[in-house]
């Protein structure tokens, strides 16, 4: 029982290291000059998209790529610029955490 235990708490803490690794690098691309978690900013609100798109994990690598290669038409009429300095790598961790929130 106590192995069990020691195992849910290394997962848990694994999960935590990835969901706190998001938000930085999110603070850190500048994400946050359109968009916060829970509310609109000039983009929409991050569990916003997730909400949008729960269900659909195929969407995730739409989703990375528009962090990095800009969109527009989906959430109004205000294009999302590109973001060339988020790497590919980064771009998919933003999008696997965005449509992780609640």
């Amino acid at each position: 029982m106590k192995a069990l235990s020691f195992a849910a708490f290394v997962i848990a803490c694994l999960n935590c290291g990835a969901a706190v690794a998001s938000p930085e690098l999110a603070k850190e691309k500048n994400c946050l000059a359109c968009h916060a978690v829970d509310r609109r900013v000039l983009g929409p609100a991050w569990k916003d998209v997730a909400a949008k798109y729960r269900g659909q994990p195929e969407v995730a690598p739409q989703l990375a790529a528009k962090i990095r290669h800009g969109g527009t038409g989906v959430w109004g009429v205000l294009v999302m610029p590109a973001n060339p300095k988020v790497s590919e790598a980064e771009a998919r961790e933003l999008a696997q955490w965005i449509l992780s929130l609640k």
